[in-house]
Parts: structure tokens; C-alpha cells; sequence
């Protein structure tokens, strides 16, 4: 049974930290860059499995974010756990790893909270994540089921097109890379990039030595999640 807290108390905070995102977001275009106050967080989670992995990736994908469409963010990520009331702070949460992940049920109603209330989790497997995450992703939605998003969704068309869906940025198993999602009351709430690994084209290049084509395609497809994630609360 999942420990029920009172959903009064949830939807106010729920509401005013998402107000806050919401004001921040309208006044971020006339902030200079070193006043930058909209950040985003990688998601520390229990389990055993490597939730720090790809520690370049989010920096360079922040930059790429500013450098390109004058996002304007934080220049560096935090990081904040799954059962924690700060995850609310952030209109975007990444998550990553190879292996294990394990949601208690206190920390399963939290990341529903905070979904179903304006936010947005980005899952990246970097292979070894899909066995594990599906499981637990059903204790935040146990009435849903990720589904492949159509070609035409706005999260492959917001900034940068990608008329064939996912890019394939990391070879591991010969499958093709797909986009799936968890739609709550019709709103894209959680994106999983599978078979992808987005975040290997994030990093440095030194790290994977992708071709910058291949790169640049990781990094526009993030991008475009980021404006998805932004204009969706």
C-alpha cells in the first residue's frame, strides 16, 4: 500500500512551487546570463544502479541550450532524489543509468505528485535500464503504459525536426531507437529514450568520440525535450 499523504497539502505545494517556475519562466528572457535562476536536476534514485552516470552530459547540453536558443539556464545541474519535496522546483528532471532502480512507495507518489502537477521526467537507459524502470515506473502509474510516440508529437518538432522520430546516437544491440511516453489525462509527462542513449551525445567528445553530426543530433533532440518540458506545465 502506498502511503497515502493529504492530497490538499500536495496540490498546494505542488501549486505554488509550479507558480514559481512559472514566473521564473516568464521573466527569464530579460535576465542576463549571469543572473540565470532556472536550473534542472538529474534524478538520484535507490537500487544499486549508476543514476550518476554521463556526468558530462547535462553541462554540455545546458550550454548547447544557451549558446543556441538563449535558454538561458544555470550553467551547471543539481541533482535531487526521487522522494524529495525539492524535486518540484524543477520543470525538468533527467534520469539515467546502466542497471537497478528501486522506488519505494513514499517516493513512487512523490514523482506522481509532482508529474501529474506540471513536471517532467526525461528517462535516458543507457543500456541496462529498460528491465527495471518499466517495473517501477508502474508503481508512480500503475493505470498506464509507455506507448511510442507518433512521428508528428511536438517534442520532434518544437525547435529542431525530426521527422523520423528518435535519433539513434549509441550502437549497442541492432534495435532501432524508440521514443515511448507516458500520457496522463493526454499530456506527455514522462519521455524514455530507448535504444537512443542521448545523453552518450551530450558528452564530451573526448569520451565516446561520436562524429559532431552525431552529436549535434543528441543535442537538438535534448533541446527539444527541455522547450517540451518548459511549455508544459
Amino acid at each position: 500500500m502506498i502511503n497515502r499523504i493529504n492530497p490538499i497539502q500536495t496540490r498546494n505545494n505542488s501549486f505554488f512551487r509550479l507558480l514559481l517556475i512559472v514566473i521564473s519562466l516568464c521573466s527569464f528572457s530579460i535576465l542576463p546570463a549571469q543572473e540565470a535562476t532556472l536550473k534542472i536536476a538529474k534524478l538520484k534514485y535507490n537500487g544499486g544502479g549508476d543514476w550518476y552516470a554521463n556526468k558530462t552530459a547535462l553541462p554540455n547540453l545546458i550550454d548547447f541550450c544557451n549558446s543556441t536558443l538563449q535558454m538561458n539556464l544555470a550553467e551547471d545541474e543539481d541533482v535531487v532524489e526521487v522522494g524529495s519535496v525539492e524535486i518540484f522546483s524543477y520543470p525538468y528532471i533527467y534520469m539515467t543509468g546502466h542497471g537497478n532502480v528501486v522506488f519505494s512507495d513514499s517516493e513512487a507518489l512523490n514523482l506522481r505528485n509532482y508529474l501529474i502537477g506540471g513536471g517532467f521526467l526525461h528517462i535516458d537507459d543507457n543500456y541496462g535500464l529498460d528491465a527495471y524502470i518499466r517495473l517501477e515506473m508502474k508503481k508512480v502509474f500503475p493505470e498506464l503504459d509507455f506507448v511510442e510516440l507518433p512521428y508528428e508529437h511536438p517534442v520532434y518538432h518544437l525547435k529542431f525536426k525530426f521527422d523520423n522520430g528518435l535519433p539513434k546516437i549509441h550502437e549497442h544491440d541492432g534495435k532501432p531507437a524508440q521514443g515511448l511516453g507516458l500520457l496522463y489525462k493526454g499530456r506527455l509527462v514522462s519521455f524514455y529514450s530507448y535504444e537512443s542513449d542521448l545523453g552518450n551525445g551530450w558528452e564530451d567528445p573526448s569520451i565516446h568520440k561520436d562524429p559532431q553530426e552525431v552529436r549535434e543530433k543528441a543535442l537538438k533532440m535534448g533541446a527539444n525535450l527541455l522547450v517540451y518540458a518548459f511549455s508544459n506545465l
